[in-house]
């Protein structure tokens, strides 16, 4: 055990100690005996895209059991949360233009739509529809056809590389720290967009089908031939699904635009092997397990994760299965070493992150704290960061045992360092860890915030969780959410270094004399 001390105004200050023989096992295990990529693999390779209660997902939830049984974890279960929805799944889509100048034209379904059960054959109509009242512009008027949904977008160049990695530069950014605005005005904003974005989907889902439409198109999120989709429909049984949804890409949308600006006739030819796989609403599965704590510190815990649900057109790798690669690959390394570590460490792969974060902050809600449900109708139909305080946070039995927890969520790019998510307490503590790792990258603490992922649960009720900061490769530029997150846009040695880095953190916050600080709990914002 090595204690580092540092000299400020003449006293000497006790710093956070660092394991640097656990550290040396921990790096030989994975750098040189490394086995993740064969986990983010079988995940992508042999599993495919795992979207949230599909038969994919259910098949990995076995699988990822089935593998730290292997390795001999304990507790190892899946982690029921309730009334997720309907599972759903697709085999094949096509569209085509039909005429004298017949094309191949590319786009995939939106997930929690309806198949075209067989071809299907229809003039193509465009239309705009941005609020109730546009509706009514269309009654009548749309039975057969197939639907362009939306305007053509102007292409625009790239001016910056595909794929980025973190410089001196973009590493000193992050240390700058950006006051928050007002919250209470932002969340009002934010519930007037979602409840006129939710109240307007259901409105067209049930129109079009009234109206006898055959499909809709819309156009990716991105260009250069990338189909960037989601979902659709609803994955709720009983609300309404709507019609066949899909994602064009740009380059063939854009013409169909043109081609009915121009007054010309287009049809074209659909079908969409789609179905939803249940009848009724199930629950979804988170899946756990444990490397016990020994000893009077047995009871407490640390926590790593990632998701390991996807969305459906690419194989869900750098979202998220290097995560969950990388968070089983930490586990694996810490069992190889023979860790004996004096808090629990347990690992959770979540479920329904990619609709709103749902698996952790359910099992956050069940196993830690939570804040009361809300009564009013409206108020319940939010997600929960967008509701009005209800009250006192409501602690479970764990809350005081709880240490940490570590999250991996931005694709493949090798760690630099980690938010400390206004945790200033936890900043020197972070330093200490990352010190053995700056020969292979990692050197950055920020102090500032990252969001949209599942440490956000913990975040949310005063509990440390942290997310590592990652160099982005392309992953906001072409795989995220699109068609080709697939494993070929995947780091080996980053995740590699990676999982060392998280095995180490979890073993140190596993065995420091005290649980990870904590910040204030700011409740009622």
């Amino acid at each position: 055990m090595l204690v580092l001390c540092l000299g400020v105004g003449g006293v000497a200050v006790a710093q956070e100690p660092v394991d640097l023989d656990m550290v040396s096992r921990i790096r030989q295990e994975a750098f040189h005996r490394s086995q993740v990529m064969a986990t983010l693999s079988h995940l992508t390779e042999s599993i495919g895209p795992r979207l949230a209660n599909s038969p994919q997902m259910a098949e990995a939830n076995a699988w990822t059991r089935g593998k730290f049984n292997e390795w001999g974890l304990a507790n190892v279960h899946d982690d029921a949360f309730d009334d997720f929805g309907r599972g759903w799944e697709f085999s094949t889509a096509s569209v085509e233009m039909l005429g004298d100048r017949a094309q191949q034209l590319h786009a995939l379904p939106k997930a929690w739509t309806p198949g075209t059960n067989g071809p299907v054959e229809g003039e193509l109509v465009q239309v705009e529809i941005k609020k109730l009242a546009d509706l009514e512009k269309y009654r009548g008027k749309l039975g057969g056809k197939v639907l362009l949904v939306g305007e053509a977008r102007d292409y625009k160049r790239g001016t910056e590389p595909d794929s980025h990695r973190h410089d001196a530069t973009s590493l000193e950014g992050l240390q700058q720290f950006t006051v928050p605005k007002t919250a209470a005005a932002d969340r009002a904003e934010r519930i007037k967009k979602y409840s006129e974005r939710q109240e307007l989907a259901k409105a067209v889902n049930s129109f079009f089908v009234e109206e006898g439409a055959l499909a809709a198109i819309s156009i990716s999120g991105w260009d250069n031939g990338i189909i960037r989709v989601a979902g659709g429909g609803s994955r709720k049984a009983g609300e309404p699904v709507g019609i066949p949804e899909l994602a064009m890409i740009a380059e063939h949308f854009n013409p169909l635009v043109r081609a009915l600006k121009a007054e010309q006739t287009v049809r074209l030819r659909v079908n969409v092997d789609a179905r939803f796989t249940d009848e009724t609403n199930q629950p979804g599965y988170n899946t756990i397990a444990e490397i016990p704590g020994r000893g009077r510190k047995a009871g407490e815990i640390v926590m790593l994760g990632a998701h390991m649900d996807s969305w459906h057109t690419g194989t869900g790798a750098a979202d998220n299965a290097a995560g969950v690669a990388v968070m089983m690959e930490a586990m694996r390394i810490l069992k190889a070493v023979g860790a004996r570590p004096e808090r629990t460490i347990r690992v959770a792969l979540w479920s329904g992150e990619e609709q709103g974060l749902i698996g952790s902050q359910d099992y956050v809600a069940r196993n830690f704290a939570a804040y009361p449900e809300p009564t009013d109708p409206a108020q319940k139909a939010l997600p929960a960061s967008l509701r009005e305080p209800t009250g006192a946070l409501q602690k479970k039995r764990d809350y005081d045992r709880f240490s940490a927890y570590f999250n991996m969520d931005n694709g493949s790019g090798r760690f630099r360092g980690i938010y400390a998510q206004e945790n200033l307490a936890a900043v020197p503590i972070f330093e200490a860890w990352l010190k053995p790792f700056h020969d292979v990258g990692a050197t950055n603490v920020a102090t500032r915030n990252t969001g949209s992922t599942d440490h956000i649960a913990f975040d949310a009720v005063g509990l440390p969780g942290f997310q590592f900061i990652q160099d982005r490769l392309d992953y906001f530029s072409n795989v995220h959410h699109s068609h080709l997150d697939t494993w070929d846009h995947i780091q080996p040695e980053d995740l590699k270094q990676a999982a060392a880095i998280v095995a180490s953190f979890a073993w140190h916050a596993a065995t420091r004399d005290e649980p990870l600080p904590r910040k204030p709990l700011l409740e009622n914002d």
